[in-house]
């Protein structure tokens, strides 16, 4: 019988917010959002709480916050 593997560190949810245009952004913070998930401005988002999304949220902070709840 094999073992579950577990979130090591991350077992909860992150809620992301797409405060600001990525218009006059470089193209790849542009890929950073749309891989995130987000199709609109001011969306909420939900998305496991992983080091791969923390970085990515890390790499535009101008264009995307963390929301609280």
């Amino acid at each position: 019988m094999m073992a579950k593997k577990s979130n090591a560190g991350g077992a909860g949810k992150i809620h992301l917010k797409w405060v600001r245009s990525a218009i006059c952004s470089p193209v790849k913070h542009k890929l950073v959002v749309k891989g995130l998930g987000f199709t609109r401005l001011n969306q909420v988002i939900e998305r496991p709480d992983t080091a791969a999304i923390r970085g990515m949220v890390a790499k535009v902070p101008h264009l995307v916050e963390i929301v609280q709840q």
